[in-house]
């Protein structure tokens, strides 16, 4: 599994998640530009002490981090796709997620086929990053026995 951010914005956000890739050793991308440098100290903060514990690899665009060929692209949606308790997930899959002000291009939302969307019933246009970064990962490792216990 792997967590791919594309553009993220919002520095605590990325630390929470590199904190939770650090937590379930699960690599992550970020793929420029970012809203913010990666000494950031609201990133740093986030992640604690955390980060020299983190898979990170920043790419300055899509078509480089397409290099390392990924086996099966996810991309999240608030609108479209699969409710991700009803997808399945496959062990090498990179999960995408977009900015968390735009979400991701359309562009991107219409090249590939698979796209997971987490239900929401109240009245909020979406989830924080963080949050659906964590519920949609622990989703895809229980599914694909990758907790190691």
């Amino acid at each position: 599994m792997r967590i791919v951010l594309f553009q993220p914005e919002i520095p605590p956000n990325t630390g929470n998640i590199a904190r939770l890739c650090a937590a379930t050793k699960t690599p992550l991308h970020l793929i420029e530009p970012l809203g913010f440098t990666i000494d950031d100290k609201h990133l740093k903060r986030a992640g604690l002490d955390y980060w020299p514990h983190v898979s990170v690899t920043v790419h300055p665009d899509w078509d480089d981090f397409l290099t390392i060929n990924p086996e099966r692209i996810v991309l999240t949606s608030a609108r479209q796709g699969t409710r991700y308790c009803d997808f399945r997930f496959r062990e090498n899959d990179c999960i995408v997620l977009g900015p968390e002000t735009t979400g991701l291009p359309k562009d991107m939302l219409t090249r590939y086929e698979h796209k997971v969307t987490l239900p929401i019933w109240g009245q909020v246009r979406s989830l924080n990053l963080s949050t659906a970064t964590g519920i949609l990962l622990y989703e895809a490792l229980r599914q694909t026995d990758g907790f190691g216990c």
